[in-house]
């Protein structure tokens, strides 16, 4: 099997912190692939991103989640981030998301990413977004909460993220 994916960076917490950011992105891949693994110091809501530090009302998103006995959808236009994944719950968060951002280099196109959470203890989610720039995405600045950020990510939580190598 052919390698695909080449790790740009990791991340790993050694203490709390509210936003985690990945800057001086390299244009040389086809997309992007986004793999956290979140604990959450307090509060909820879900995984949120701004590319390029524009906090402008540039972002939508479209949302389903389920819990295994109902299931449910949001949708925001107009936002000043994206979510990623959407999974919200009590204090305590461990979440798995993994996040493709869909031809983040190309200078024609708004970008587009398609986001999935686990978060172990009670739902799934998929989301879609929107970011409606062509500027080419060299940083991406990821955070929780309601607004951004407003929750700290906990120490120990793991960010990767991953190029798709040109063929």
């Amino acid at each position: 099997m052919a390698v695909t994916y080449e790790k740009i960076a990791t991340t790993t917490l050694g203490s709390d912190v509210t936003d985690v950011t990945f800057s001086s992105i390299s244009g040389s891949y086809t997309d992007l692939v986004l793999i956290c693994n979140i604990a959450q110091a307090a509060g909820n809501n879900g995984l949120r991103v701004r590319y390029n530090s524009d906090s402008g009302s540039n972002y939508s998103y479209t949302t389903i989640n389920g819990n295994g006995t109902t299931a449910s959808s949001a949708r925001g236009s107009s936002e000043t981030n994206l979510v990623i994944a959407n999974t919200s719950g009590s204090t305590t968060l461990e979440l798995l998301v993994i996040a493709n951002i869909f031809n983040y280099s190309n200078t024609t196109t708004y970008k587009t990413s398609l986001g999935r959470g686990n978060r172990a203890s009670s739902n799934v989610d998929a989301t879609v977004g929107l970011w409606r720039s062509t500027a080419a995405i060299t940083s991406i600045q990821l955070a929780l909460g309601a607004s951004f950020p407003s929750n700290n990510f906990a120490s120990g939580s793991t960010f990767t993220l991953y190029g798709i190598l040109k063929a």
